[in-house]
C-alpha cells in the first residue's frame, strides 16, 4: 500500500513539474520562432553603407575595398548567431541569471524569466540559422517568374516562398523542438522547478533513484506527441514537392 501511494505522490509531483517544464517549451517557441526568422533576416541583409566607394582611388586598396562591401547588419548579427551557438546553454543560463548582480550590484531576475530568456536567445539562433538555409533553398527563378508576372516581393515571400520554406524546414524543425524539452531540464542549473529536477529531489529527501529515471517516461511521451504532430505536418504539406 505504501508502495503504491509513494508511486502515486511521485506520479503527482512529476505531473508539476511537467507543467513547469511545458510552460518553459510553449513561451520558448512563441518568442525564439519569429526573433528567429528575424534573426534570418538580419544575416542575410545586404546593406552596404559604404558601397558608395566604389569605383574611387581609396577603394582600390584592400581596406577600402574590404570597406565598400561591408555588411554592417549581416556582420553584426552573425556574429551574435556564432556567439551563442558556441558557448553551452547552461553557461548562458547562468551568466543571465546572476549577471545583473554582477555587473550592477541590482537584483537577480525571477529563476523562470533567467531560464526563459537563456532558452529563446538560444533557440532564436538555432532557428535562424534553420530558416535562412530554408529561405536560401527556393530557387531564384520562382521569385523572377513572380516579378514577371507583376506580383510584389511581399506577395511573392507570403505566396510562393513561404509555404515551400515551412515544408522543407520541418524535419529540422522537428529535431529542435525535441531537443528542446530535453534541454529544458538545464533550467535546473539555477533551480527551476522542472520535472528532471522533481525527481532528482527525492533523491536526497527520500533517497529514492527510481523517480529519476521514471522522468523519461514524461520526456518520452511529450517528445511522442510532436513526433506525431510533425508526422502529421509532413504529411499535409506533402504536395509541395
Amino acid at each position: 500500500m505504501s508502495a503504491s501511494v509513494t508511486f502515486s505522490s511521485v506520479t503527482i509531483t512529476l505531473f508539476e513539474g511537467l507543467v513547469t517544464t511545458a510552460q518553459l517549451f510553449v513561451l520558448t517557441l512563441v518568442f525564439a520562432l519569429p526573433l528567429g526568422l528575424l534573426l534570418s533576416f538580419g544575416t542575410m541583409n545586404r546593406w552596404q553603407p559604404f558601397c558608395f566607394l566604389r569605383g574611387t582611388k581609396f577603394a582600390s586598396g584592400r581596406f577600402g575595398h574590404a570597406l565598400a562591401g561591408l555588411c554592417p547588419i549581416a556582420l553584426i548579427v552573425k556574429t551574435v548567431v556564432w556567439i551563442i551557438r558556441g558557448t553551452p546553454l547552461m553557461l548562458q543560463i547562468i551568466a543571465i541569471f546572476y549577471g545583473p548582480g554582477l555587473l550592477w550590484d541590482g537584483d537577480l531576475l525571477p529563476r523562470f524569466t533567467a531560464a526563459l530568456v537563456a532558452f529563446v536567445i538560444n533557440y532564436a539562433c538555432y532557428f535562424s540559422e534553420i530558416f535562412r538555409g530554408g529561405i536560401q533553398s527556393i530557387p531564384v527563378g520562382q521569385q523572377e517568374a513572380g516579378l514577371v508576372l507583376g506580383m510584389t516581393k511581399r506577395q511573392i515571400f507570403f505566396k510562393v516562398t513561404l509555404l515551400q520554406v515551412i515544408k522543407r524546414v520541418i524535419p529540422p524543425m522537428g529535431n529542435e523542438f525535441i531537443n528542446l524539452v530535453k534541454d529544458t531540464a538545464l533550467a535546473r542549473t539555477i533551480a527551476v522547478y522542472e520535472v528532471l529536477w522533481m525527481g532528482e529531489s527525492y533523491i536526497k529527501s527520500a533517497g529514492l533513484m527510481w523517480p529519476l529515471f521514471y522522468t523519461a517516461v514524461f520526456y518520452l511521451a511529450f517528445n511522442g506527441i510532436l513526433v506525431l504532430l510533425f508526422g502529421w505536418l509532413e504529411k499535409k504539406l506533402d504536395y509541395f514537392r
